[in-house]
């Protein structure tokens, strides 16, 4: 029993260091940097340009995804793809499958215990009990959760086996364990490309298909915006890092968390080098680790302004 305590405390260290250590780039970057490189709008095809989404890995910061796809449901806009990572995977193949923001808010609602419910309002939740059923232990096969439930879960609300059978055009990008490489898939099964783009280090069991060893998507590609720019004349990207607070002390996990930051800011910061999205939006969300879901509120209240931001920016850009 003692073993396994301990194979469970550093499954969920390794986890959490994964899922939580996510680049940050300052407001007004992707802007100025346009700006640098005499960034010029591209020509559409039609009488509106065809909109790519990316939306970025995260951990529980990803639920500021919804308020995003909030802004176009309001703006009455549709995008013509999506990309994710990861959490922001989850979300695209929901909003994908043809469910409203405010459709997934409300399944986020069901499963969701929030810091300030009392003990008598969580057991009243009648999707408390879906999580225990999630926890479907992996031990010695590279994590400690297969994920399976949380797949089955997920299809009950989409209905969609297929990428071809999604209402807007999907890419999700997840990693190839062994070959260190990006993989995206756009066709054929659905679900084990989430599995595969979701499978958090030390946490979710890797994933296995056509070949391949698949692993979170976020270790190599955190904000997958520029696998849309092929098909869309206007791209916005989405990155939910969050930010920590300064800390005199550095503890164990802060240490790993920001290691991995500084890692996934390079590979982020040399792709807006070379092709910078039109709109690229990063809500200040502050000190949230990235397994505590319990705060959507927190993520909701902090992920408002940048909301505004993007219903400006892109009501202005498709309206010019």
């Amino acid at each position: 029993m003692r073993q396994v305590s301990r194979r469970l405390f550093l499954g969920l260290c390794a986890a959490t260091t994964a899922a939580g250590c996510f680049l940050s780039i300052p407001f007004g970057w992707a802007e100025r940097h346009k700006e640098a490189k005499g960034h010029v709008r591209k020509k559409y095809v039609g009488d509106k340009p065809r909109i790519g989404l990316a939306l970025g890995a995260g951990g529980a910061n990803g639920l500021a995804h919804i308020l995003m796809l909030e802004a176009f449901d309001e703006l009455g806009l549709r995008p013509h793809k999506i990309a994710g990572s990861s959490i922001g995977a989850i979300m695209g193949a929901l909003y994908a499958s043809g469910k409203t923001a405010k459709e997934i808010r409300s399944i986020v609602d069901e499963l969701v215990v929030r810091k300030n419910e009392t003990w008598e309002n969580i057991f009243l939740k009648k999707d408390l009990f879906q999580w225990f059923e999630f926890v479907d232990p992996e031990l010695g096969r590279g994590g400690l959760i297969s994920g399976d439930a949380f797949l089955a879960y997920l299809y009950e609300r989409i209905q969609v086996s297929n990428f071809e059978d999604l209402k807007i055009p999907l890419a999700i990008v997840a990693t190839d364990y062994w070959k260190y490489e990006q993989v995206v898939y756009d066709s054929g099964e659905l679900l084990s490309a989430i599995q595969g783009s979701m499978a958090l280090p030390g946490l979710f069991t890797p994933v296995q298909r056509d070949g391949r060893t698949l692993i979170d998507g976020g270790t190599v590609n955190p904000v997958p915006f520029d696998i849309l720019t092929e098909s869309c004349e206007v791209i916005v990207a989405v990155n939910v890092a969050g930010q920590r607070s300064v800390k005199e002390e550095v503890s164990f996990l802060d240490s790993l968390f920001n290691a991995f930051r500084i890692m996934q800011n390079s590979i982020v910061a040399e792709k807006m080098r070379n092709s910078p999205p039109d709109i690229f939006i990063t809500p200040r969300i502050l000190d949230v680790r990235a397994l505590e879901f319990q705060k959507v509120d927190t993520i909701y209240e902090q992920a408002l302004p940048a909301k505004e931001r993007l219903k400006q920016e892109l009501g202005a850009l498709v309206s010019s």
